[in-house]
């Protein structure tokens, strides 16, 4: 296996990127004063100078799928390896700790007095597992699509909490368990906080998860584009089913009411109600002009 090494883009510094970097974008995710695209790859562009600034780096190279962000200085690391799960907002987490199985997807944690969800999976580590439990441990897990071998993280997850997973039939495969299959291709609601919205074009299954009509886990099914300044759909080769079919299914997504775009890959964003349905249309625009 060739060495990391350091990529020529970074700027001086402790903090910086190496050849190990897949473009995913966790970093810049995190922290996107410091992270940036650079020749199609990450680099470190800015170092961080106050010690919360340090602090969030610390959080991207935790985070990262393939340990492609690295420090001289690793005082501190340890203890802010218990900070994940990051809280985003009242009772909605990020997990980190992506895996390099789904090329860096993101996970959430809903903590819920009905009991607690886990949308999609990080890697399987047991550190974020006991802090997991502490929040009072994993009931459901919500698979918004299987596209590869996403799910094995999902499965070490439920064997480790005991979780009941849920998957459209359409996206399930013989090596994947799931107590849960959806089988409906409209929305349905799960409880009263909890709506489960079927969008196929991704892959034919893929399902979102909106929660509180305020916080939609989109999966890859639309995300933040912040160089575009714009919300956008995986598409192209990343498309794995149908763009036509993901295009009517953005059209039954604008019926919907939430803020915040929480994807499984891309950006995360909160957007005020009119703004985001002027970001929708204007991304079914561009949908309509490239089928």
């Amino acid at each position: 296996m060739s060495k990391k090494r350091r990529l020529s883009t970074n700027v001086a510094g402790d903090f910086y990127v190496n050849s190990a970097c897949i473009g995913c974008g966790v970093c810049r995710q995190l922290t996107p004063d410091v992270f940036s695209m650079v020749d199609g790859l990450f680099a470190v562009t800015q170092q961080p100078k106050e010690e919360w600034e340090k602090r969030n780096v610390f959080h991207a190279l935790l985070s990262c799928p393939t340990a492609a962000i690295n420090s001289a200085d690793k005082n501190g690391l340890t203890e802010v390896m218990h900070d994940f799960p990051l809280l985003i907002e009242k009772d909605v987490y990020y997990c980190g700790f992506t895996s390099g199985k789904s090329y860096g997807g993101h996970s959430y944690f809903i903590k819920h007095p009905e009991g607690n969800w886990l949308i999609d999976a990080s890697r399987f580590v047991p550190l974020l597992a006991k802090r997991l439990e502490e929040l009072g441990g994993v009931d459901i897990i919500f698979l918004t699509h299987n596209d590869d071998q996403e799910f094995l993280d999902a499965d070490l997850y439920a064997k480790r909490f005991g979780a009941k997973r849920i998957i459209h039939m359409k996206d399930k495969v013989p090596e994947l368990d799931a107590e849960h299959l959806v089988e409906e291709i409209h929305s349905m609601n799960w409880s009263e906080d909890f709506r489960i919205v079927v969008v196929p074009g991704h892959t034919e299954g893929h399902m979102v998860l909106l929660y509180k009509k305020k916080y939609l886990f989109s999966g890859d099914h639309l995300y933040w584009d912040s160089m575009k300044n714009s919300l956008s759909a995986p598409e192209g080769f990343y498309c794995f089913y149908s763009w036509s079919e993901q295009m009517n299914s953005m059209k039954s997504l604008m019926k919907e009411s939430f803020e915040w775009v929480l994807p499984r890959h891309g950006e995360r964003i909160q957007l005020a109600p009119k703004v985001r349905k002027e970001a929708m249309k204007r991304l079914i625009r561009h949908m309509e002009d490239t089928i």
